[in-house]
């Protein structure tokens, strides 16, 4: 059975303590490799090697650095179908989601940082009159610690680690132990890629073990981590007293606020997808869909018509939209809340069951799900689900659908369907969340800075905000004679 190793130092090694994980296959349920179950010696020996790379890399030229980036990013490029494969396998989502979004994404994030890092230019201001130059360097802070979630599994761990060793400093990162699969498979292509030994290191194991050992490690002096909110807690309690700096991209309950003015037919088609992309495991997802009254009639029927419409089944068919959840744990934690639901009095409008796939029928498959409900406090609509579950509601005001929008703990993303340019301008200000899409959804321009508001999180990813969070800020002042 084939090992997933760590990649330390510019090779692959076992794990000291001598133990394995299993790692599941989600569309079949059953294990098909071993993953490394590190531990705080792991992590050391990660440090210390990235601790010796980092003197050296840091001084690397830009144009250098940039140059060998480029090489990652075309090697991902130039490998996109096993790799796809390789994440269709390890997540079970679909093949052709992987090929179309995840591993060309995962390129991107390379590409764009290695010409990102050419255009990120120091500060200099003059005091005239006062014979004073100020000049401010952005400096790469030395050994940082990047630990990536399951649902976009090379997409995110690219999205962390690409600024990290832009910036020039040198990183331990951690995959999810849930799907290491295309992390491992990096190893490889950073060796062909003529990236220096020690300046990525990659040790998979749990949160518990290997993620707690790279955020309470006292040199490893920067943690970017993006994951569930509870997990983000514990990160930052560990981390504040020790005065690291911290990126946490957290959950999200992001809603998508649908008026009668906007244009039916985009709305549905994208709508569509911002519910049950991915098995609806993006942190993006819009899972509370609230839409004005005088049209909720209509959309509640082409909406479910259309959601009966999709084709849950094994990822590498063709003709799949939605593959597997990404484990047993998680199928049962996303029924959970369908019985819940019932509970609550709201509605089932279609889906709620398990599907047994012909040839998979041990697989971790549900259908996507719409819930109707009639209270914005219930608890499917307060907590993250992450999975293919969506509410809708009705509203009659602006107002009221503002007050829903933003009655939830959590601040991530919105999306708001309208083609009044005044209330697009009125509501985009006025909801509370990192990121508002109209008319649009999953929009991204990497330039832009991502991250939400409450506890979805703190800092932003993204253009010269990532390359800024992997640096220190130092000015030097200058006073000379006339």
């Amino acid at each position: 059975m084939k090992k997933i190793l760590n990649y330390i130092n510019g090779t692959y090694c076992e794990p000291f303590s001598g133990d394995w994980l299993d790692n599941y296959n989600p569309s079949k349920g059953e294990v098909y490799s071993k993953i490394a179950y590190s531990s705080s010696e792991d992590v050391e020996k990660a440090y210390e090697a990235a601790k010796e790379a980092f003197p050296s890399w840091s001084n690397t030229t830009i144009e250098e650095r940039s140059k060998i980036l480029l090489k990652i990013a075309t090697l991902i490029e130039e490998n996109l179908d096993s790799l796809a494969e390789a994440e269709a396998l390890d997540n079970g989502k679909p093949l052709s989601l992987a090929k179309a979004v995840d591993i060309p994404r995962a390129s991107s994030n390379f590409r764009f940082f290695a010409n990102a890092i050419t255009q990120f230019a120091s500060e200099a201001h003059e005091s005239v009159g006062l014979n004073t130059m100020n000049f401010t360097l952005r400096q790469p802070i030395g050994v940082v610690g990047c630990i990536s979630p399951w649902n976009l599994p090379l997409y995110l761990f690219t999205w962390k680690i690409a600024p990290a060793l832009a910036s020039g400093n040198t990183v331990i990162a951690k995959p999810s132990e849930i799907t290491p699969m295309t992390a491992y498979l990096l190893g490889d292509i950073c060796i062909k890629a003529g990236l220096p030994k020690g300046v990525l290191n990659i040790v998979h194991g749990t949160g518990p073990s290997a993620g707690q050992a790279i955020v309470a490690h006292p040199n490893i002096k920067a943690i970017s981590f993006t994951g569930g909110t509870a997990t983000g807690e514990h990160i930052a309690r560990t981390a504040a007293p020790m005065f690291k700096k911290l990126s946490l991209e957290l959950g999200g309950k992001n809603p998508n606020l649908i008026f009668a003015d906007c244009n039916y037919d985009k709305m549905l088609s994208v709508t569509l997808k911002s519910s049950f992309a991915n098995q609806g495991q993006i942190c993006l997802c819009g899972s509370r869909i609230f839409v004005e009254k005088s049209i909720y009639s209509k959309f509640k029927e082409d909406f479910v018509s259309k959601v009966k419409e999709l084709k849950v089944g094994n990822p590498f068919d063709g003709d799949t939209t939605i593959g597997a959840l990404v484990s047993k744990s998680h199928l049962e934690k996303v029924r959970s809340y369908i019985d819940l639901a019932k509970e609550e009095g709201s509605k089932i409008l279609c889906g709620g069951n398990t599907v047994t796939v012909e040839g998979s029928e041990n697989g971790y498959y549900l259908e996507p799900t719409v819930i109707e409900v009639n209270n914005n406090d219930c608890r499917v609509n307060q907590e993250e689900i992450f999975g293919p579950i969506v509410t809708i509601m009705p509203f009659e005001t602006e107002d009221e659908a503002l007050q829903m929008a933003n009655n939830v703990k959590y601040g991530l993303s919105a999306t708001l369907w309208t083609n009044n340019l005044d209330r697009t301008m009125r509501l985009s200000k006025r909801i509370e969340a990192g990121i508002i899409w109209v008319n649009t959804w999953l929009n991204r321009d990497l330039r832009t800075p991502f991250g939400g508001v409450k506890n979805s999180g703190v800092g932003r990813e993204g253009g010269f905000e990532a390359l800024k969070f992997f640096t220190e800020a130092k000015n030097i002042c200058i006073k000379y004679d006339e």
